[in-house]
């Protein structure tokens, strides 16, 4: 496994490296990036901004938003946050295998005194019944990363103030839930790990992966980036990452929404426009993962009419699953007509 640190702060430039290296590296051997940015907050692929974010706080502490091509919820980032990718071929990680794909992050963490650690719920890592990690997955021409972030020492009373958690997030029709208590990993970890700046701490986890006591041991399998390589980088971070029209998107009116939370697959939030009972604009939100992008779908909805037997005769030739993992066709109907 060969790996990565990235040298940047800025999560724009960090994700596009990402993408980059998911679309252009050799991957003959899997991938590990490791990354850290500041104050920043990163929504997922099918979610809308203006829903999700207290955006006046972020113009008024000038933190960065941005949009992953992964699918998931909105997550908070700061220097004391850092962040992890696994990139490798299609096929060698199952996709929405969470706990297989951050086994190696786990047991890290285990020999560095964070015994208890343990993957759990749809996609988070969690210690004592708090998570401290969330990962998302994205696949695409045979290829597919799972990245997810990793808090040492993350200012929490930042969280509430800058994400607008949705009651969904905490109860569902059948079963009220709790909201989930987040915490750092710092103060789990062996006593020589719990003084570290966040980048020491990214190297020890390194080393812990690698098993070797110093990173000069395993500096061969350190890859090296080109000029052509980071040129390619920013073009993709000012034609996507720091993109508004990315970012936000195209949020218009609409004449129907339905909005719920499914377990095992997260929150969906369908909003459709209509004329004279045909679907003229389709948009689906919410924090769920896909293996195929959420716009392939709502594209097929566009030109139907909005009645049970024509969804009914759609469905049977569609596989909602490929875009809304975990979730079938039944449901969707539900959702729409129930």
């Amino acid at each position: 496994m060969r790996y990565y640190m990235m040298p940047s702060r800025d999560i724009r430039v960090n994700l596009a490296t990402e993408e980059y290296l998911l679309n252009q590296y050799d991957l003959a051997e899997p991938l590990l990036l490791l990354y850290i940015q500041a104050p920043c907050v990163i929504i997922g692929r099918n979610q809308n901004a203006y829903e999700e974010i207290h955006l006046p706080f972020l113009r008024e502490h000038n933190i960065t938003l941005t949009r992953r091509i992964s699918g998931g919820g909105a997550v908070y980032d700061d220097l004391g946050n850092i962040s992890f990718s696994f990139v490798s071929q299609k096929g060698k990680q199952a996709f929405g295998d969470y706990q297989g794909v951050t086994q190696p992050i786990v047991q890290a963490l285990q020999k560095m005194g964070a015994i208890a650690v343990e993957a759990s719920g749809r996609n988070d890592l969690y210690i004592e019944g708090k998570k401290f990690s969330g990962n998302a997955m994205y696949t695409k021409n045979g290829r597919t990363y799972s990245h997810g972030t990793l808090m040492y020492d993350v200012d929490l009373s930042v969280l509430s103030q800058v994400l607008n958690v949705s009651k969904e997030k905490f109860q569902s029709k059948a079963t009220p839930s709790t909201r989930k208590v987040v915490t750092n990993i710092k103060p789990y970890l062996a006593s020589q790990y719990q003084e570290l700046t966040t980048e020491q701490f990214g190297e020890a986890l390194l080393c812990a992966i690698y098993q070797v006591d110093d990173l000069k041991a395993i500096s061969s399998q350190q890859i090296v980036l080109s000029a052509e390589d980071q040129a390619a980088i920013q073009d993709l971070v000012e034609r996507k990452y720091a993109n508004h029209d990315w970012i936000y998107g195209e949020t218009p009116q609409f004449d129907l929404q339905r909005r719920t939370r499914i377990p095992q697959v997260g929150i969906i939030d369908i909003k459709l426009s209509m004329n004279k009972g045909k679907i003229t604009k389709a948009q689906i939100f919410g924090d769920f993962f896909g293996q195929e992008p959420i716009e392939y779908l709502t594209e097929q909805l566009v030109g139907l009419a909005f009645e049970a037997e024509v969804f009914e005769n759609f469905l049977a030739t569609c596989q909602v699953n490929h875009y809304i993992h975990n979730l079938t066709n039944q449901q969707f109907f539900s959702l729409l007509f129930d």
